[in-house]
């Protein structure tokens, strides 16, 4: 007895298209075999379903019915279709699902089908032509039998299947591959023979020097013959098993691999582990191998990254791990790369003029300078770079292209795949000056699919209009001799039965003509429907000379505001009813109402006739953004080719943005010069056309608007196939035909047809990386990669051979070579420095240093400071720097003119004309006295010289043996070279911290500075990290029930970084453009992460890329001159006046006492610097502790070790622990190299160079080592040298402690303003519920939160960090007040009668907007309730429930309603 499937499966979840399908299925029998090993349903449907459907029903009610349980799901599905079913129309739409479901049983019968050619002979004949191979004939007659199947037993029909075989002649193009193979396998063989020789050669001469076997399987060091190509162990001749194949403990295992990682650890009993991973590219695993250390050296030798080795040992899962690893290792021996290298062996080389990077949005996984440099070992001319909408990539493989010989016939193509929008087209066609008073016929059709060649009309509905009335009506049914399709069904709900008896089109046709006749025709969308018409009209050699008004583009001009066009949602907009959506007559009815609508609305703006609503009716710019956008390959020819291409860059990311960068092609037209346009992929508009069966004259306009036409291979357009809403596609012949039709296009039209890849990954293997992206994108068809590789000239021959060897030839080679030719050699980056112009710059800014050298020193200048001066700004101005000194001066003082100390960053304090400009406080001169009153001056004497290399302000106290007035102490021993090299020539960096809450102000200054539209945003670019890309790999292989080992994922994970993901701002970089200049010269722009509601713009290109052309400047925001500016407003005082030398601040960094507590009154915290910046974290302070520092220098020298990366830990605190050096002779700063191998006699432009080299963290050369030897440099300073990855210049680190002492002298003398300060602006997780209700209860949280350790979450370990404050402002005896709405602030903290008042947004949960709102509420009066207070703030009834608990509203009441109890 048969029933509804969800009858028998009641509880079965599927997605909503198979449960569509489902709802129309009985079940008429389950069955399983004796073994309850295979489950049988076997269904019956009215209509066909597609195998995948099927497949994914098996699947769900095996995971549900059966989980955990070992048996097979068959779903055997029978078909009674309707009559309009014939087998030959069958094929058509079902052989996709034949071939899905003989993929899924054999893969050599799927290729053998996919290879067979189907011809139907009659209505009950099919000949099946097969290859005559030896394998066709063994597998002929299974497809016949799974044919008959197929139609006769599943879908009843009456059809006889024949075979019949042909001879295949093969291509010369898999003849010249096979030929291509035979040479490199000789080439790889003559390789290993070679390398056997040479290998041999070293044994034999090692041999006659009697060298000892050092090494053995039991560690013994006897005397033996071994192989030379044996690393370690016995030698074993094994043949190696695929990694992807080692998936548990299977004994004893040989392997081969590239070595990845390494890791070695010495352990006990004098001997070392050897981790290390191997790949062989199928999976990767860790191997380890135990050793005795003396064998070490050589055992380096021979495993290194990168090496190639085979490797017999025992599979084990580690029980540290527990994962599986090879240990136990019997031998391991040296190999020869195995992997196979791709070639282009081809005479003549074709280019490739289509590729995306990493830089293409998660879509292409290929570095850009990987790409070039593959092209270039191929031979190739050259290669394109065209990524989706951007041209990021350009820099990188611009660069790459500097490793290649300038005299090399070589040169990349700069382009990409723009978003093209076409805007041209009007929404009146062969428009003829009609008045919209005329007549018109308002129509709609429904179709079985998209393609007028290949689709049928189903119905007919239509409306004729005179003079904006309705006056006749059309409505019929065709019958269209094919059956309807399931989707079309589902959305007109018109099936087979209702269209049986319908007149079909050739009756229906004439009689729809003819009602319309003399009228304009007007549809929604209506290049669709008229393609159907004129299609059927040319089939039946009716003539037509159509006018025709879409009214989707009066929609768009009419009613801008909507953001979509379709038939309901413009009707909805008019408030005119629509019956049936999808059904004919209803919807032309509809459009009817619609367009006398807009009719009338045209009248309002005197637009009487069709050509007037063409011409006025313009695509706008709100409307491009939501016209669809189709693929386009636009390329730079020249110069000016590159600036437009930036143009369009910009224009597409500023003005047109909508989801995607669109380029409107009118846009295009506008900056064409210099540019090549082609027709791209099936994205492309062409491509599409040509899917929809468009007109020829639509064909016509689209083919003649580019300047050549692309093909691709079939495997990249393959998805379509199994696509059902494709009625144009349905084999790999439909398209071969689909290249057929655009190569004679490009003949009829004269137009060059090139073949491109569309490449999206460099070699077939890499598809991985592309697939692990696309899926945790959640694309659901990411397993299903197209084969989008860089295909060398014979894959692509082999590939187009279908055109016929010439034809093949021609688009491969000749015409991608012709289109490579029409480009110049093009520089995607501005060659030159562009530097901004401030007249006079030179000589203002001499003048302002020696006028505050004057200031300072008086006159003359003592000759130390003369010459200091001179050289420096003969240095600075001779190399065109004095503009960007003059430009930080002005910024400077501005911001200290309205009330802001600005720190500065990086090594401009070493020079002393950025010092007497204002730029930095940082006197890099050597530690001296000078006068303020007399100006007398003290660099020479002996008790100066003691601080030669130290800091002028740890010097004693002195009067002046002059005037008898107080010395200032000055002075930080820095060198100039340090900044601009000793040439003077190295690029200056000025860096400077404003104050967090000034940095707008500043960077709106510049525009003053320059103008408006010549200051620009540094950009970034944000790719996927390490990190992201590890849970990507991680969750692809899991959701896939293939855990993967961890060495596995890394080597993906490699794979998968780097790839674009948003681009944003450099947080305070500001690029500078020179008058007479245009941005894109040398970049686009475009706003940050593409968001279209901000009005910040920044370059397109990552900074890095063009800040040698264009000046940046540093402009970032700080939280220190922030938190002194409020000190300074607490307290009345200058922070500048705040003295470097005093002895209870310098206690600070030793122990409590100067705060008047003992370290177990802050929970053991030995030292007062907590909350002091660059001292108050747990690692600087246990630095302190290490190195006990007693004056300023020493602080700055503690700086620089805790900002440097290998500088401290690992490096000097083992130096010091070990004695070898102490705070004073360790490495500290970069400065300390330079200086110190200057004054052991190393030349100086020498050790500039070593400094910059150990600095960036790329050690020493072997001659500088001897250099620095031969200099009596200690072996200690060389080890701490080659440790170090990035060091800090003093400079910097004597910026930040000048700050960070100011704020520990307010800590001392003015307490309850520092902590003001910090809690208003340093805190990051302050809670007024948690520190604010006293000691005992902060202390009882912080003992909650230590106890869970490791377990603590990121929120509570960062509010530990501000309890550690307000513990120490509990021991010192200050306490809160109270928080008062009324007089509390949003985000300050306050001083009121010694205590302080938490600001608003303390209170957990209420953001900065909302403390905004409170304190303006507040402003307004006195709030009547509880209720008044959330309806004037806005405030969530949570935070207002907190409050309450809080008892922070008093006595306000719940609510403004008043009860008669209120008055008893």
């Amino acid at each position: 007895m048969e029933k509804d499937f969800f009858e028998v499966f009641p509880r079965l979840k599927v997605g909503e298209e198979l449960k569509e399908w489902l709802e129309m299925v009985r079940v008429t029998k389950v069955a399983c075999n004796p073994d309850k090993t295979c489950l049988r349903v076997y269904i019956r449907s009215e209509r066909w379903i597609h195998k995948k459907h099927i497949l994914a029903l098996e699947k769900e009610i095996l995971r549900q019915c059966f989980p955990g349980i070992s048996i097979e799901v068959k779903v055997i599905e029978k078909f009674r279709l309707s009559e309009q079913y014939t087998p030959e129309n069958f094929w058509g739409i079902y052989h996709s699902s034949m071939a899905l479901e003989l993929k899924n049983y054999n893969m050599l019968e799927y290729n053998l089908f996919q290879q067979a050619k189907i011809e139907f002979k009659g209505s009950h004949d099919l000949v099946l032509t097969l290859p005559d191979s030896l394998i066709s004939h063994e597998k002929g007659e299974i497809l016949v039998e799974y044919l008959e199947k197929v139609f006769c037993e599943r879908c009843g029909m009456d059809l006889k299947v024949e075979s019949v075989y042909v001879k295949v002649e093969e291509s010369k193009y898999r003849k010249n591959s096979a030929l291509q193979i035979q040479q490199e396998v000789s080439q790889m063989v003559r390789k290993v023979q070679e390398n056997q020789g040479v290998q041999q050669a070293k044994q034999e001469e090692e041999e006659k020097k009697g060298r000892k076997d050092s090494f053995s399987d039991f560690g013994k060091n006897r005397r033996r013959e071994r192989p030379a190509d044996l690393v370690y162990g016995r030698d074993f001749d094994e043949e190696s098993i695929p990694l992807e194949n080692v998936t548990g403990e299977m004994g004893e295992v040989v392997i081969r691999g590239q070595v990845m990682e390494i890791d070695e650890r010495e352990i006990r009993g004098e001997k070392t582990i050897f981790i290390f991973a191997v790949t062989d590219f199928t999976d990767s695993i860790t191997v380890k191998l135990f050793m005795r250390n003396e064998l070490v050296p050589e055992m380096r030798e021979s495993i290194k990254k990168g090496a190639f080795l085979k490797l017999k040992g025992i599979t084990a899962i580690d029980r540290f791990d527990r994962e599986l690893t090879i240990a136990s290792l019997t031998g391991i021996k040296k190999i020869p790369d195995f992997r196979s290298a791709r070639q282009d062996n081809s005479p003549v080389k074709r280019i490739e003029l289509h590729c995306h990077t990493k830089m293409s949005d998660m879509d292409g996984v290929t570095d850009a300078k990987e790409l070039v440099k593959r092209a270039y070992e191929w031979g190739h001319k050259g290669i394109a770079i065209t990524d989706h909408g951007v041209v990021q990539a350009f820099p990188e493989a611009f660069h790459e292209t500097w490793n290649i010989p300038k005299d090399a016939d070589f040169k990349v193509l700069y382009g990409m795949e723009a978003y093209l929008v076409d805007d041209m087209k009007g929404m009146v066609v062969n428009g003829k000056g009609q008045s919209l008073q005329g007549s018109f016929v308002v129509f709609d059709l429904e179709t079985t699919g998209f393609s007028p060649m290949s689709c049928q009309i189903i119905e007919i509905g239509a409306v004729r209009v005179e003079n904006g009335k309705i006056v006749d009506r059309f409505s019929t049914f065709v019958n269209p001799k094919v059956p309807i399709p399931f989707r079309i069904e589902q959305l007109t709900s018109i099936n087979d039965s209702m269209v049986m008896d319908a007149p079909v089109i050739e009756e229906v046709l004439p009689k729809f003509l003819e009602f319309c006749s003399g009228a304009v025709m007007v549809a929604h969308n209506a290049d669709f429907d008229m393609s159907f018409v004129e299609f059927n009209c040319d089939r039946l050699g009716i003539p037509h000379d159509f006018t025709y008004i879409d009214t989707v583009g009066m929609a768009r001009f009419l009613l801008p505001s909507l953001n979509r066009f379709k038939l309901d949602t413009v009707a909805k907009a008019l408030e005119i009813p629509l019956g049936h959506h999808h059904r004919a007559v209803d919807d032309a009815a509809c459009t009817a109402d619609i367009f006398v609508k807009f009719v009338k609305m045209l009248a309002d703006r005197e637009i009487e006739n069709v050509d007037v609503l063409n011409c006025q009716g313009s695509v706008s710019e709100n409307t491009v953004k939501k016209l669809p956008t189709y693929h386009a390959i636009i390329l730079a020819s020249s110069e000016a080719g590159r600036i437009n291409l930036y143009k369009l860059v910009s224009l597409s990311h500023l003005k047109y943005y909508n989801r995607r960068p669109r380029v409107p092609k009118s846009v295009f037209e506008q900056h064409r010069e210099g540019l090549i346009i082609g027709s791209a992929c099936e994205a492309g508009e062409l491509y599409q056309a040509l899917l929809r069966d468009a007109s020829p004259q639509e064909i016509a306009r689209l083919v003649n608007f580019y300047d050549y036409l692309e093909i691709q291979p079939l495997g990249n357009n393959k998805f379509m196939i199994a696509d059902e809403k494709n009625d144009k596609v349905h084999s790999m012949e439909d398209l071969k035909e689909m290249n057929r039709k655009i190569v004679k296009l490009g003949e009829q039209f004269q137009k060059p047809v090139v073949a491109t890849c569309d490449v999206h990954f460099m070699d077939p293997k890499d598809e991985v990386y592309r697939r692990i992206i696309m899926s945790g994108k959640g694309f659901g068809d990411a397993d299903d990669q197209a084969p989008l590789y860089l295909r060398t000239t014979e894959e692509m021959l082999e590939e187009f051979s279908y055109l016929g060897s010439e034809k093949a030839e021609e688009v491969v080679i000749t015409n991608t070579l012709k289109i490579a030719d029409m480009c110049d050699k093009v520089s995607p980056i501005h060659p030159d420095k562009c530097p901004p112009v401030i007249e006079n710059s030179d000589q203002d800014l001499r003048d302002i240093c020696y006028n505050k050298a004057h200031e300072i020193y008086g006159e003359p200048l003592p000759p130390i400071v003369e010459e200091r001066l001179k050289k420096e700004l003969t240095s600075i101005i001779s190399n065109g720097y004095a503009v960007m000194y003059i430009i930080a001066q002005k910024l400077v003082w501005k911001s200290n003119d309205d009330g802001y100390l600005v720190g500065s960053r990086g090594s401009v304090g070493s020079s002393l004309a950025a010092t007497m400009s204002g730029i930095t406080e940082v006197n890099p001169l050597p530690p001296h006295y000078v006068c303020p009153k007399c100006k007398y001056s003290d660099f020479d004497s002996e008790d100066v010289k003691k601080f030669v290399g130290k800091v002028g302000c740890d010097m004693p106290d002195k009067v002046c043996p002059k005037c008898g007035t107080k010395l200032n102490k000055n002075g930080f021993d820095i060198p100039f070279e340090t900044f601009l090299g000793f040439k003077g020539d190295k690029e200056p960096d000025i860096d400077l911290n404003f104050s967090g809450e000034y940095q707008a102000v500043a960077h709106r200054y510049t525009e003053v500075i320059f103008g408006e539209g010549h200051t620009f945003k540094a950009g970034t670019i944000g790719t996927l990290a390490e990190k992201t890309a590890f849970g990507y790999v991680k969750n692809y292989f899991e959701e896939h029930g293939q855990p993967k080992r961890y060495c596995e994922i890394n080597r993906l994970v490699k794979g998968c970084t780097g790839i674009r993901r948003t681009t944003g701002q450099h947080p305070g970089g500001i690029i500078v453009l020179p008058h007479g200049e245009e941005i894109e010269k040398f970049t686009p722009v475009q706003h940050p992460a593409n968001d279209v509601n901000s009005d910040i713009i920044t370059t397109h290109f990552d900074y890095h890329s063009i800040d040698g052309n264009l000046l940046k400047l540093d402009i970032l925001g700080h939280d220190d001159p922030t938190m002194i500016r409020m000190l300074e407003d607490l307290t009345g005082t200058d922070a500048k006046e705040v003295p470097l030398d005093n002895p209870e601040v310098m206690s600070l960094f030793a122990s409590t006492k100067a705060l008047g507590i003992e370290p177990k009154d802050i929970g053991g915290c030995p030292l007062g610097c907590l909350g002091i910046p660059e001292f108050g974290t747990d690692f600087v302070i246990g630095m302190l502790q290490d190195t006990k520092p007693t004056c300023f220098s020493d602080l700055v020298r503690i700086s620089g070790l805790s900002h440097g990366t290998n500088v401290w830990l690992g490096n000097a605190q083992e130096l010091i622990r070990q004695g070898k050096a102490t705070i004073s002779t360790a490495i500290c700063t970069r400065d300390d190299i330079m200086g110190y191998l200057i004054n052991q006699g190393v030349e100086s432009s020498q050790a500039f160079t070593i400094m910059e080299s150990v600095r960036k963290g790329k050690g020493l050369k072997p001659e500088w080592e001897e250099t620095m030897k031969a200099n009596h440099v200690p072996d200690w300073y060389i080890w701490s040298c080659k440790q170090i990855s990035y060091m800090f210049p003093k400079a910097h680190a004597a910026a930040y402690v000048m700050m960070a002492y100011r704020i520990a002298w307010y800590k001392i003398f003015y307490p309850l303003a520092y902590y003001a300060a910090f809690f208003s602006i340093r805190a990051t997780n302050f809670s007024y519920e948690v520190m604010c209700m006293g000691k005992e209860k902060l202390e009882y949280y912080m003992d909650e939160i230590h106890k869970k350790g490791d377990a603590a979450t990121k929120k509570e370990q960062d509010m530990v960090k501000d309890m550690k404050i307000v513990q120490e402002m509990y021991a010192r005896g200050f306490e809160f007040m109270p928080l008062d709405l009324y007089k509390a602030k949003a985000h300050r903290f306050q001083i009121i009668d010694g205590k302080l008042m938490p600001s608003l947004d303390a209170i957990e949960g209420l953001g900065d907007k909302a403390a905004d709102a409170v304190v303006a509420a507040a402003n307004e009066g006195t709030f009547l309730s509880k209720d008044d207070f959330r309806i004037r703030t806005k405030v969530s009834k949570t935070v207002i429930d907190l409050m309450d608990d809080m008892h922070l509203f008093g006595d306000i009441p719940n609510s403004n309603q008043m009860s008669l109890m209120d008055f008893i």
